[in-house]
Order: structure tokens, then C-alpha cells, then sequence
């Protein structure tokens, strides 16, 4: 019996067939014919046939594979993600108009905006230990339910100090954009882990999309009354956050139903001890060397996302006092942003990447981010206004991608974790004091000083990433003098160490 094994090429023929008249020596049979007369072919393609109804199956939703398991992991992910990030902009938006109501001015309110920073930042260290110690899993339910708690003090807040305690409380529990970014790292081989990310921003993104909506929804619905049977339900100003409470309490159930903890992955990263002190090291050479690649583009991310949180954290307040916007039509402009952030990060950042490279790209981001800002006080009509918020989203979808991009490759990759935490680092920073600063000026300069502002902070990044291009290209190698032996091999790891940063 002649077997011939697919995909190779007989001799003197196409691959699995043999020419004509030539002298093919036969080959046995695999183990698994044993009997007469068997037909190894197809048996080949009852195998395939088996393999393809069991791929139909995994796609279905059984999880058969490990592979499988991961990606139904993902899922639960992606899904715990979209309705975290729901819930929180059903409140976010509303936030000004409450605190105006209560009194704020645009410094209190701002308060309000940094003190969710501040709380993040103080706590964010601690959470790493406990996320490190005891799972990913109970670090996300537990910063989901100090959401929810924090979205009913929200609810019944009757005073300033209760906004603050609520903004207090959500900061505090540690957020869920972090635990779930790690999640997203212990769940993927790092080759998938990019693709992976992406489906998790453009999970948070529909949310920014979505919860804004069903914000303002929820307040005009709350006004009117909710019939139930003979009585009706009249919860006025507390629906938005008691809806915002109930979603997240489902979700929190949902991923403590659902999701599994990556223990493997938790135990290696316990395992890994970073040197006492090295981070005050980080610190201190960003500010103390800001010439260097690395500080330069910390500070390009830091200042940059600074001016635009303390932009958008006063939006609200201009779009209310220049165009009459209210707590009910205020869901429109976040959801109009959001959907061009899905836009800008889903359809056009790969391209664009791809066609001007990271280092352009950021510098142009930067201009269009830093062009909206100087746009938007400027804009007389709701249509040019809508064209200048969308610079914003495209800014920023350029800008900060590129620039942290940009990071991961001019330092080492044993130190890259403590360089993307310093960047985090510096960036709470600046989300916490560029806010408190819009908020002075817009109580006491005209309305366009705190844009105008930022787009000048933004503007002034251009110049430390002019010549960004020579962080990521090795220097071009001299040519070969003849030196002796032992100078080549002395000079060969610095070459392959320029390559690799």
C-alpha cells in the first residue's frame, strides 16, 4: 500500500501526487491503520471533518481548549469593562451641574474633579500590592463595589462635602481601568496582548458612548415618575446615580460569577522584587534630566494629558454658560465625543500609524489637540463647535498611543514596568493640579483663558519631541576598520544594545 503524506511532494511530482512512470518507494501506513485495505486519505479527511465540527463548537461557546478559555475570558472582560465605564459616565457629566446647584464655583468644582485624581493616586500603590497578593479578581470586585457605594452617596448627596465623599470613595476603591488593563497582561500571550488592549478601549469607549445617554435619560425620567401599579415613583435628581448604583452592582455580580482569576501569572509577578528605592530613582532623573528620551516623553505624556483633563473637567461649565446646555442635554456632547474617540482609536490610529509613523503622528496629535483648544471658545454655532470637539478625541487618540508607544522602545525591557508606572505616575499628577489651576481661571479671567491656556501647555510639548526620530533609530554603524579581533567582539553587545533600545 502506497501512502503519500499530505502537503509533500512526491518524488518527481506536486506536493501528496507522483509523476507518471517514476519509481515512488512505498511508505508505511500510519499506526492507526491497522486493518487491510485501509485508506489513510480518508481517514485524513475524516480528521478534518471531526477537527472542523469541533471548531464550530468553541465558536459556538463551548470551551474545549485553553485557548478557548482565554478567550471566553477576554469576553467577560471586555463586557465588565463596557458596563463599568457605563455606569461611571451616566454620572461624570452631571457632576457640574449638581455641584453648581449646591453652590460650587469653578474651583470647588474642580476639587471635586481632583480629589477623585488625588484618591486614585494615593491608593493606586496599595491596591498593586493586594492585587499582587490576593488575585486581580477580588481587586475588581472590590473597586466595583466601592463604585457603587460611591454612586449612591451620589444619589442622596445633599451638600458639597457629600459630593466630595463620593468622588472620595470611587477614587479610593482604586478604579477599574487599571485592574482590568492587568487582567487583560495576565490573560494573553504577549503577541495578542495589543489586539487584546484594543478591544478593551473600545469597550470603554462605547461606554463614554452609551452612559452619558442613559444619564440624562434617567434624570428627565426620574423627574417625571416611574408608574408602578397605582403609585408613582418620583426619584427626581437620585435616579442617575441609583441607576449607575444598580449597573454596577449586576456587573460586579456578572464578573464575580463569571470571571476566573489568573493565578499562574499573579504568582510570577510575586515572585519578581524590584529594587528598594528604584522608583524615587525614575522620579528624580525626569525632573532632575529632562533632556533624556525617556524624561522627554514622560513629559510629553503628563503635560499633555494634564491640559486636557483640565479642559474637559470645565467643559461642562462653558457648554452650560455659552450654549444653555443643561443636566438633561449634556449626555449628547459626551456621547458625540465618545462615539469619535471609538472612530479615531478603532478606524484611523492603525493606518495612520502605519503611513507617518509614531514619532510624526504624536507631533501632529499634539497640533490638532492643541488647534481644538484654541478652537472651542471660539466657536459661535453648535456645528463649528462639534467641529472643533472632534480635534480633541483625534489629539488625543494620536498623541498619548504614540508617545507611550514611544517609551516601551528607548528603555531597556527589564525596566519598561517601572518606566510605564512612572509615566502613570506623573500623569496623576498633573490630573490632579492642571484642573485646580482651570478652575481659578475660569472664575477669574475671561471664558477662553483656561483653554487658551491648556492649548499653550500642550503646544509647548511640540518642542521636546522635535527630534523624536533619533530615539528609535540606532545610530549608523562606521564602517569595519581592521582592528584586532578582541575590539570587534568588545564592540558587538553595544552595537545589538542600540538596536534594541
Amino acid at each position: 500500500m502506497l501512502w503519500v503524506a499530505p502537503g509533500r511532494a512526491a518524488p518527481g511530482g506536486g506536493p501528496g501526487t507522483a509523476s507518471p512512470g517514476a519509481a515512488v518507494a512505498p511508505r508505511p501506513a500510519p499506526a492507526g491503520c491497522r486493518r487491510r485495505g485501509c485508506r489513510p486519505l480518508d481517514s485524513l479527511r475524516r480528521a478534518r471533518r471531526s477537527a472542523t465540527r469541533l471548531n464550530c463548537a468553541v465558536q459556538a461557546g463551548c470551551v474545549l481548549t485553553k485557548s478557548a478559555r482565554v478567550d471566553s475570558k477576554l469576553i467577560v472582560l471586555i463586557i465588565t469593562a463596557f458596563v463599568d465605564m457605563m455606569g461611571t459616565l451616566i454620572v461624570v457629566p452631571l457632576l457640574p451641574f449638581y455641584a453648581t446647584r449646591m453652590g460650587a464655583n469653578g474651583f470647588v468644582y474642580t476639587m471635586l474633579v481632583s480629589a477623585f485624581s488625588l484618591a486614585m493616586l494615593i491608593s493606586a500603590p496599595l491596591w498593586g500590592r493586594f492585587s499582587d497578593r490576593y488575585g486581580r479578581r477580588p481587586t475588581l470586585l472590590v473597586a466595583l463595589g466601592a463604585s457603587a457605594i460611591s454612586y449612591v452617596i451620589f444619589a442622596f448627596a445633599n451638600s458639597l462635602s457629600a459630593l466630595f465623599l463620593s468622588r472620595i470613595v470611587q477614587g479610593a476603591g482604586g478604579g477599574t481601568v487599571g485592574v482590568l488593563q492587568a487582567y487583560i497582561a495576565d490573560s494573553t500571550e504577549p503577541k495578542d496582548r495589543a489586539r487584546a488592549l484594543g478591544w478593551l478601549s473600545a469597550a470603554t469607549n462605547a461606554g463614554v458612548m452609551v452612559g452619558p445617554l442613559l444619564g440624562s435619560g434617567a434624570l428627565v425620567l426620574g423627574r417625571r415618575g416611574i408608574a408602578i401599579g397605582a403609585y408613582n415613583l418620583v426619584l427626581g435628581q437620585k435616579a442617575p446615580g441609583l441607576l449607575a448604583a444598580l449597573i454596577c452592582l449586576a456587573n460586579m455580580y456578572f464578573a464575580w460569577q463569571f470571571l476566573r482569576e489568573s493565578r499562574t501569572v499573579t504568582r510570577a509577578a510575586r515572585a519578581r522584587i524590584e529594587p528598594r528605592g528604584r522608583s524615587a530613582e525614575v522620579i528624580a532623573s525626569v525632573v532632575l534630566h529632562p533632556h533624556r528620551p525617556a524624561s522627554r516623553l514622560i513629559l510629553i505624556y503628563a503635560i499633555g494629558l494634564g491640559a486636557f483633563m483640565a479642559v474637559t473637567s470645565i467643559l461642562a461649565l462653558f457648554l452650560a454658560k455659552r450654549f444653555g446646555v443643561t443636566a438633561a442635554t449634556i449626555g449628547y456632547f459626551f456621547a458625540y465625543v465618545g462615539a469619535m474617540n471609538v472612530v479615531a482609536r478603532a478606524l484611523l490610529l492603525g493606518p495612520a500609524v502605519d503611513r507617518f509613523g509614531e514619532p510624526r503622528l504624536s507631533r501632529v496629535g499634539t497640533v490638532l489637540l492643541a488647534l481644538g483648544l484654541i478652537l472651542i471658545p471660539l466657536s459661535p454655532s453648535i456645528p463649528l463647535l462639534a467641529l472643533s470637539l472632534a480635534l480633541l478625541p483625534l489629539g488625543t487618540a494620536f498623541t498619548f498611543p504614540c508617545v507611550t508607544a514611544m517609551l516601551s522602545r528607548v528603555i531597556s525591557s527589564d525596566e519598561r514596568g517601572l518606566y510605564m508606572g512612572t509615566q502613570q505616575t506623573f500623569g496623576g499628577v498633573t490630573r490632579v493640579l492642571f484642573p485646580l489651576g482651570a478652575g481659578l481661571l475660569w472664575d477669574h479671567a475671561a471664558i477662553g483663558v483656561p483653554f487658551w491656556t491648556g492649548a499653550l501647555l500642550v503646544a509647548a510639548t511640540l518642542f521636546l519631541g522635535l527630534n523624536a526620530e533619533s530615539y528609535l533609530k540606532p545610530a549608523p554603524a562606521p564602517p569595519a576598520p581592521a582592528i584586532p579581533a578582541p575590539e570587534i567582539a568588545s564592540a558587538t553587545p553595544a552595537t545589538v544594545e542600540a538596536v534594541t533600545e
